[in-house]
């Protein structure tokens, strides 16, 4: 049995639990670092003791999945925030060169998140000033992206004044912390080149159309031409749906071929909130990365993606009758096609994207006429990027499974979080309490109250209603949120044979 090690960029269940379950629903056995040496929220993990415990395990293993950042920075939101130099992050990094010397048949597939531009002002995730500064360091990031692209006077103005707000050592301190990483990451590209690391993603975390993450990306990927390592990267917006696409990359013998079926026919154009491409462009991307060919017939694919999107463009808004859930696109058709292919055991995953942090409550109350447990994939969570990397993923790995009782668990799962957790309870709860939803502080243990007593009775229902069958149970535990905020949420459930 292949063995497999996860250095996730987090602890939270998208990035470290979902990847697990999916990897031993196919057959695989993974082995996950203590949470001791990983990150908590904004605290680093631990170097030493996650070294420790690379060097103890990658002599018996066949696949390390693992997140650069963990690796150098000690986690994903540590990486934006420490003041580690550059050369104990590079020496770090040189770890890889010794994993593969230690075992020359390792697979090393890595994953780094290019700094983002935060839209909000979290000085939690971010640096502690981000909460009086964001806003200025978004408008000076966006206003150097357009002047190097345009060198106008307008832009060039625009780039002058946005400079002058912000004061000269929180911004040397902010770019100081970009270029770090992004040297971090042209080192990585070097023991691509070298096959140190067998595939790389570095992807871009929340992302727009101009600021200084594009332009980081384009130097990332001006060094990918010169390398000529295309064959061995890719370079797109995405961050925490990493895992499993590098899990379903490795673990495909072949490429999957996949037939795309968007909600409307401006589907490919829609705008997407938090990616620099619209959503045609950004499929084609995760496709890549997750080892998927996108094929042009349903008779010659492994699996169809159905991909809900906005007639326009996303909203947080919701309904958005606008942007959103428009004559330009119409469901129940979508839906039917889908049914189509059940019917005819053509395996389908569902993306929905139409709106970001949760499922379009209309497009579930129009799925539930389907055979919902006889999916291949569902995903509906925080970013786009997100949500398709993992319906993604679903897809490609579902022809796999091994252990039809944890497929159904991480599906039903899936259906639990990004649905009656983060489109219907969160709102819900938040409503109710009277503090900010991303720092709970001592409202947390209340909050988890409220969402146990809210989720369970619709969880229940919705199991009975579309997942129970004989000999198959549900095991529910109660709900927790992974940090102190209502973000993301944990549902510890299990699927076991009765």
């Amino acid at each position: 049995m292949m063995k497999l090690l996860l250095v996730p960029p987090d602890t939270r269940p998208p990035t470290m639990q979902f990847p697990k379950r999916l990897a031993e629903a196919v057959g695989v056995d993974v082995f996950i670092p203590p949470d001791k040496v990983l990150n908590n929220l904004n605290q680093p993990g631990d170097f030493e003791g996650l070294k420790a415990w690379l060097l103890e395990h990658t002599p018996t293993s066949n696949v390390l999945i693992l997140s650069l950042e963990q690796l150098t920075l000690g986690g994903m939101i540590p990486a934006r925030r420490v003041n580690d130099s550059l050369a104990d992050v590079l020496k770090r990094l040189e770890l890889l060169r010794e994993l593969k010397q230690l075992n020359p048949n390792l697979q090393i597939l890595a994953g780094g998140v290019i700094v983002r531009v935060a839209h909000g002002n979290d000085p939690l995730e971010e640096k502690p000033y981000y909460s009086e500064h964001g806003k200025n360091l978004r408008a000076y990031s966006e206003a150097f992206d357009k002047f190097e692209r345009q060198k106008t006077i307008e832009n060039e103005s625009r780039l002058w004044q946005t400079t002058k707000t912000l004061p000269r050592h929180i911004l040397d301190d902010w770019l100081s912390t970009r270029l770090r990483n992004f040297e971090m990451h042209v080192k990585a590209l070097e023991l691509t080149k070298e096959t140190i690391i067998d595939h790389l993603c570095l992807t871009l975390d929340d992302t727009s159309l101009f600021g200084l993450a594009s332009r980081d990306k384009r130097k990332l990927e001006a060094r990918v031409d010169d390398l000529q390592l295309w064959h061995k990267v890719d370079i797109y917006p995405g961050a925490d749906e990493v895992p499993v696409t590098l899990l379903a990359r490795v673990l495909q013998e072949k490429p999957s071929k996949v037939y795309v079926r968007y909600s409307g026919l401006n589907g490919s154009n829609a705008g997407m909130m938090f990616e620099d491409r619209p959503a045609g462009e950004l499929v084609k991307a995760h496709l890549r990365a997750a080892k998927c060919l996108q094929v042009d017939s349903i008779h010659e694919a492994d699996f169809v993606l159905a991909v809900n999107t906005p007639a326009v463009t996303q909203s947080e808004e919701r309904p958005d009758l606008l942007n959103v859930d428009t004559a330009a696109r119409h469901l129940p058709e979508f839906i039917d096609f889908i049914t189509r292919c059940l019917e005819q055991n053509i395996p389908v995953s569902v993306a929905d994207i139409a709106y970001p942090n949760g499922a379009e409550e209309r497009l579930v109350k129009v799925l539930e006429t389907t055979p919902i447990k006889t999916l291949a994939g569902f995903a509906a969570w925080n970013t786009a990027g997100n949500t398709l990397g993992s319906s993604i993923a679903m897809g490609a790995l579902s022809k796999h499974v091994q252990h039809h009782e944890t497929w159904t668990e991480i599906l039903f799962n899936r259906f639990v979080d990004d649905y009656l957790y983060q489109t219907i309870v969160r709102e819900e709860v938040r409503q109710k309490l009277q503090t900010d939803p991303f720092d709970l502080g001592k409202e947390k243990a209340r909050a988890e109250t409220m969402i146990a007593e809210r989720v369970k009775p619709l969880a229940l229902e919705f199991w009975q209603k579309h997942f129970f069958s004989e000999g198959m149970g549900l095991r529910w535990e109660k709900p927790s949120l992974a940090w102190p905020r209502l973000f993301t949420g944990v549902f510890p459930l299990r699927v076991e044979k009765i």
